[in-house]
């Protein structure tokens, strides 16, 4: 007989090979008002098939990412933090999802970012001895020139403040070369990969090592070394400031693979002559571009040959206010159970970009899908249980700004650390301190799913150590395998939006996706543009997407949570056992 599925019933999953779907007499326990997260688990999901097949159906055939993607890229473009595009794309993503059927749709503000500006056009060209086009672009936050500039050019190499001498009273009007000329490496390997079995079999495994629960020393101390290396070029881009140089040309970092060739270029923080150039009183005070490696090259090679070399540059940037604040786009599909609807679960990306492509794979791709997601449920004209709440956030690209900012007004903060080799640490990488202060709203999110990886398609998805969640995401991707979708890992994985939830206990995860060229070409380039979107991936993204959040809105309990963050407890549990040597004195307390 064919199976009836309601929201009592649920799917077995048994083995890796195969799967079964059947009834659970056993009915769950009620929600409970008082502790969402007092109930017990089930071992199996109830599951709408119905719903998967009806998701599907519209996310893969009548798809409408690629009107966003284009929309928000080619209609809008770079979305830097404090910028007026990414006051465009505020309004622009509030106005959308208020167009496709959402409700509540607002911009949020999380509070002061710092300088907003804008590059209205960069261009530099060799003069002598020979006449080229230079591929550059101004990096973010970069004053401009006083019109073109012509100036020839000196290469620096600093190391330490003592080098700093050698160079005073020779730099005034010149355009200084910054950086060593890096190898670039034949393309053996291609710039455009999708995951293989072994590849996700890896990240399926669990590592367990001795660094788990903190930071491996060994990153720590390449933590401290580029803090240091930071810091000297803050003093080195006032030397310049002092000195009167007309305008540093930096060359690009590389990519994965040797990708950071063939004209590419990366103008994310390693590029900007300071770690926030967007503070006013902290801003980069002479104009600084960085160029191709091929551009760069021939100068370098010419410089260091003892040829004569002049450039003529023209940055044209303007600051468009210097107190500008962060805006977050929310909103939402109300739910409809009475006992249900105040609980929430969230879906996001960043909204924010750097500025020398569209910022289209970074990550105009997340935002995207998610918009398309919530279309999809509004198209289908879901009645949720639980309220859906789609949020954009601004700031990530300087420290995931927009969504801490969100998740401190919202749900809850803990307070950093405050020891002295803390505070030499951007706030954001500073050790948690002291009890866990959580809001009202705290008990009532059950998750938020993230998408921040680029445009590859949805292989499966990091539980951030919630071993709860896995067995439930185990039966969810059940249904989607056929669309790739195969891969739970317990591992943590970093670098964007969901931590700014899963540090305050809310559960937070991120999709684990084909990386294609994102890490070799795309993230952070002037690569980024529409044109690198997958839009077969962006259709599977934004419909697996779509389910997960389904999924998560329709059960009878909310997503289970792990231990909440209590940062002094952990220290005391990680601190030596006391007394466990035979025959060891007892430490004399210091006076």
């Amino acid at each position: 007989m064919p199976l009836t599925l309601s929201r009592f019933c649920c799917v077995v999953v048994l083995g890796g090979a195969g799967s079964l779907y059947a009834a659970d007499k056993t009915k769950p326990a009620p929600p409970s008002a008082a502790d969402p997260y007092a109930q017990v688990q089930p071992a199996t999901e109830c599951l709408d098939l119905n719903m998967y097949q009806r998701i599907r159906d519209e996310g893969l055939n009548r798809s409408h990412v690629m009107e966003f993607a284009s929309a928000l890229m080619d209609g809008i473009g770079p979305r830097l933090t404090g910028s007026p595009n990414a006051k465009k794309a505020n309004e622009w993503t509030r106005d959308t999802l208020t167009r496709i059927g959402l409700e509540n749709a607002h911009l949020e503000d999380w509070g002061e970012f710092g300088m907003g500006w804008q590059q209205v056009n960069t261009w530099a060209r060799m003069v002598a001895p020979d006449t080229a086009v230079l591929i550059v672009q101004a990096t973010p936050w970069s004053p401009a020139t006083s019109g073109p500039v012509t100036a020839d050019v000196v290469f620096v190499n600093i190391q330490s403040e003592k080098d700093m001498d050698q160079y005073k009273g020779k730099l005034s009007g010149k355009i200084v070369l910054f950086g060593a000329m890096r190898p670039v490496p034949p393309l053996e390997k291609a710039l455009f990969t999708r995951s293989t079995d072994k590849d996700l079999e890896d990240v399926a495994e669990f590592p367990v090592n001795v660094n788990a629960g903190g930071i491996p020393p060994e990153m720590i101390a390449r933590m401290r070394e580029r803090l240091e290396r930071q810091k000297l070029v803050e003093k080195i881009a006032e030397f310049f400031a002092e000195e009167k140089v007309a305008g540093v040309i930096e060359p690009s970092r590389d990519g994965g693979n040797g990708g950071g060739s063939g004209g590419t270029l990366f103008d994310d923080n390693g590029a900007t002559l300071g770690r926030t150039p967007y503070v006013a009183d902290k801003r980069v005070k002479i104009p600084v571009v960085v160029a191709a490696i091929e551009s760069y090259g021939r100068i370098y090679r010419l410089v260091q040959a003892h040829v004569p070399v002049s450039v003529e540059m023209d940055v044209e940037t303007k600051v468009t206010g210097e107190h500008e604040h962060g805006f977050d786009t929310v909103a939402e599909i109300t739910g409809t159970d009475p006992l249900l609807k105040e609980q929430v679960v969230m879906v996001g990306g960043h909204l924010d970009s750097w500025i020398a492509g569209t910022g289209a794979t970074d990550n105009g791709a997340g935002t995207i899908v998610a918009m398309e997601a919530v279309r999809i449920l509004k198209a289908l004209d879901i009645k949720p249980r639980r309220t859906i709440r789609i949020a954009l956030w601004t700031g990530e690209e300087q420290g995931l700004l927009g969504s801490k900012g969100y998740v401190t007004q919202h749900l809850g903060s803990t307070k950093t650390s405050t020891a002295p080799d803390q505070m030499q640490l951007p706030e954001f990488m500073r050790r948690p301190a002291g009890p866990l202060e959580v809001k009202a709203e705290h008990k009532f999110v059950s998750a938020y799913f993230n998408v921040d990886n680029g445009s590859g398609k949805i292989r499966g998805i990091y539980t951030q150590g919630n071993s709860a969640a896995a067995p439930i995401f185990a039966q969810w991707i059940t249904p989607l395998k056929d669309l790739g979708v195969t891969t739970i890992t317990m591992r943590n994985t970093g670098g964007t939006d969901h931590l700014s939830f899963d540090a305050v206990g809310v559960p937070g995860f991120q999709f684990i996706q084909d990386d294609l060229d994102y890490d070799t070409r795309t993230h952070h380039s002037n690569a980024d543009v529409y044109e690198r979107l997958q839009a077969a991936d962006l259709k599977q993204i934004a419909t697996v997407e779509a389910i997960f959040v389904f999924n998560a809105a329709q059960r009878d309990q909310m997503m289970p949570r792990k231990p909440l963050p209590d940062p002094d407890r952990v220290e005391k549990l990680r601190a030596p056992l006391e007394g466990i040597f035979p025959g060891a004195t007892p430490e004399q307390k210091k006076p």
